[in-house]
């Protein structure tokens, strides 16, 4: 799947909400603002890596990076 800004935004706002945090509350526990928050979960293309990476840790989101070829060379 090729995720985009907007999806990744989608899941924090549904993860945000399963949780019962409002945006300020997350922005406060993320070290973020309640603007880059709002521009997040609205999958605005240039948020920063950095704080939107921080939000998902702080979310307890988990994401993984694979190389082309890694899975195969784990099969191994």
């Amino acid at each position: 799947m090729k995720y985009t800004p907007k999806h990744i935004g989608e899941l924090i706002k549904r993860t945000r909400k399963n949780l019962g945090v409002t945006q300020k509350e997350l922005a406060l526990t993320s070290g973020t603002g309640l603007r880059f928050i709002i521009d997040l979960e609205k999958g605005k293309p240039t948020c920063q890596l950095g704080k939107v990476l921080v939000v998902l840790q702080t979310m307890g989101i988990k994401i993984e990076f694979v190389p082309p070829g890694a899975a195969a060379s784990k099969e191994n």
